[in-house]
């Protein structure tokens, strides 16, 4: 995407509090109108900050940011025309749900019946049309967090941010409101910024993900393509489980490369090359757990390892399998529990096999 058709740019965007210390990092990154992008990433990677400086509480220490081809880096908060949703909700204890929602409305001299309406429409859209006389404090979690996201969209801003906002909610409530935050967006069409750093949110959510770390966008993509295709270590073992193994790269073609495994076995492993150049260089294998098969058929796999089952845990849709593998006591396999599912038990010596596709080298 070219920045001529950005709604929202990041031009080599710095930030530091102190002077010193670059808390994000010349960011690039583009977003498209009606967009649903998500910056994740752990505590202290960044992700917050942009967030910060997109809305205007922070100031950019260097670069440019520019909201539908405006540059937007002195322009004041309240100017920018962006609906903003916090973790806290920060709802106004002593209004209603109604006038809560009016706030934004009143803020920008909307008439009295047309702020009527837009309220009555924005409580409605979130299913909370007979609430509005009701004061924050004797709503649900979730019904808070539906409130907040009617006064972001009551005024219909040209782009919505939310940090963090189900943070506070539990496992149930949390996965509901991703759905109702993904339909909502799909039914208006409108461009939002989330901030998270849970990656099961950002997979359900997003069109596209931006994974941070130190200040840096590791790889920005759509969520089959972060999962399936990480482009270094620290996206793989951010997003989703995944075993890993260290070695060397003992053999290496266009598309395969032989990594010799450290430790004891010693074992070769055939996989996907990504961030190794040549033989002799070491590198980090990433290899997702449901990709593994227990006892397969010989021919069927390209890597097959001996192992011992060390830990069954039965969750439901599947059993996740701890096994020690070479030198790895951490290998974890995930067997779905359908009709004629694998029968293992504690102690038992096994092969577990894979494709190589399904096995990258990473940098080490």
């Amino acid at each position: 995407m070219s920045t001529d058709d950005a709604f929202v740019s990041f031009s080599e965007v710095q930030k530091s509090y102190d002077g010193e210390t670059l808390v994000v990092k010349n960011l690039n990154l583009d977003i498209a109108q009606g967009e649903f992008v998500t910056m994740l990433g752990p505590s202290g990677s960044g992700k917050t900050t942009c967030l910060m400086m997109l809305a205007g509480f922070e100031p950019a220490t260097h670069g440019e940011i520019y909201l539908d081809g405006t540059a937007i880096n002195n322009l004041a908060p309240h100017k920018r025309g962006i609906g903003m949703v916090f973790q806290n909700y920060a709802l106004f204890p002593h209004m209603t749900v109604g006038e809560n929602v009016a706030f934004p409305l009143q803020v920008r001299k909307y008439s009295k019946s047309e702020i009527d309406d837009r309220v009555k429409k924005a409580l409605d859209m979130v299913r909370l049309g007979q609430f509005a006389n009701r004061r924050p404090a004797q709503l649900s979690g979730g019904q808070q967090q539906r409130v907040a996201s009617a006064r972001a969209l009551v005024f219909e801003p040209k782009l919505v941010l939310m940090d963090e906002p189900l943070g506070a909610l539990d496992k149930n409530l949390r996965e509901e409101m991703q759905y109702e935050i993904k339909h909502l967006h799909e039914d208006l069409g409108i461009t939002m910024v989330y901030v998270t750093h849970d990656q099961s949110e950002a997979l359900t959510m997003s069109n596209r993900i931006a994974v941070f770390d130190d200040g840096i966008v590791q790889q920005l993509a759509e969520p089959p393509k972060l999962y399936e295709e990480p482009v270094n270590a620290f996206v793989a073992y951010f997003i989703g489980e995944n075993n890993r193994f260290y070695g060397k790269v003992s053999d290496m073609s266009d598309d395969r490369c032989t990594v010799e495994l450290e430790g004891s076995t010693g074992a070769k492993i055939v996989c996907k090359p990504v961030n190794v150049s040549g033989v002799g260089d070491r590198t980090t294998l990433s290899l997702r757990p449901e990709r593994v098969k227990v006892n397969p058929a010989e021919g069927e796999c390209d890597n097959v390892l001996d192992g011992t089952v060390r830990e069954l845990i039965y969750l439901g849709d599947h059993i996740r399998t701890r096994a020690s593998v070479g030198d790895n006591d951490e290998f974890i396999v995930k067997i779905p529990n359908a009709q004629g599912h694998v029968s293992l038990k504690k102690g038992d010596q096994v092969q577990f096999g894979w494709a190589a596709e399904d096995c990258r080298a990473l940098d080490a």
